[in-house]
């Protein structure tokens, strides 16, 4: 009796019909504007001259210039092309940084076994609920006794000793998915953790090495903060820094050309976001459900 109920079809239930398909279309469509409308109030305000950005709030401009393009381009005493390269030069660095400094840190946590493993695995997860900006004057008073204000190594250097908790979790839990059998088998064949690390179990974890190498262009590339507090020097600054200097609050701010070099700055995201989105969702998805 059990094994026969057992082998009855399940019954599954119909779809949605075409009206209720219609409505929840359209609910979609109207979140995804909604969501959309500030960048492309921004993108329009960006061809606009600076007198109508506010006067005319509507989405299509009834005039258009490029002069907040032209004049956001070299209103400082340097280029703003310097921005995109001290951005883009941190922003890489990071990338590297995390991803060899995190996927070790994360290797020796998965794989290898040495004494109270788990009491410094635990003092990692501890450091993610640590506000960034409790350590922000101990780490200031730091890096001025090494004379490093005013440079990038406040910036990178910190990559390099795996200081980012949450991406050594990720790929702590992606590489506990990657079965030990293979590590035995390495083993077998004489190879040691160093080589097991560099041609099994960095192959196999590019899916989390891509999430972390996404994440982490798009938290550096986007951060203020850190920039403002340790860069003085105004051909150091990175692109938020630079784009706060658009503003001013004892004169008239420059909307048009912050509009203009804030739809530039978007372009490295949303081209890093397209390429890598295949990775980032693999990614995300095989280290959580694992």
């Amino acid at each position: 009796m059990a094994i026969s109920s057992l082998r009855r079809p399940i019954r599954r239930g119909h779809g949605l019909s075409p009206g209720k398909k219609a409505v929840l279309y359209v609910l979609i469509a109207l979140a995804g504007a909604t969501m959309l409308y500030p960048l492309l109030w921004m993108l329009s305000s960006s061809f606009k001259p600076t007198s109508l950005i506010f006067s005319q709030p509507s989405l299509i401009p009834s005039a258009v210039t490029l002069e907040n393009y032209t004049d956001g381009w070299s209103s400082f005493q340097v280029p703003f092309g310097r921005y995109f390269l001290n951005s883009l030069l941190i922003s890489v660095a990071c990338v590297v940084g995390n991803v060899v400094s995190c996927s070790l840190v994360a290797y020796s946590f998965a794989r290898l076994r040495y004494r109270a493993k788990a009491v410094w695995f635990s003092i990692m997860l501890l450091t993610i609920m640590i506000p960034y900006h409790v350590v922000i004057i101990p780490q200031y008073v730091m890096f001025s006794e090494l004379d490093w204000i005013n440079t990038f190594n406040p910036l990178i250097v910190p990559k390099f000793l795996a200081t980012d908790s949450f991406f050594i979790f990720l790929m702590v839990q992606f590489i506990r998915g990657i079965p030990r059998d293979l590590d035995e088998a390495a083993k077998i064949d004489g190879a040691g953790p160093g080589r097991i690390y560099a041609m099994i179990i960095l192959p196999l974890m590019m899916p989390a090495l891509a999430t972390t190498a996404i994440f982490t262009f798009i938290w550096t590339w986007n951060d203020f903060f850190s920039p403002l507090v340790y860069l003085t020097d105004q051909r150091m600054f990175t692109i938020p820094v630079a784009l706060r200097s658009f503003l001013d609050a004892t004169s008239q701010s420059s909307w048009g050309p912050l509009f203009a070099m804030s739809i530039l700055s978007l372009i490295p995201i949303f081209a890093i976001f397209l390429f890598g989105q295949r990775f980032l969702i693999k990614g995300i998805a095989t280290t959580g459900i694992r």
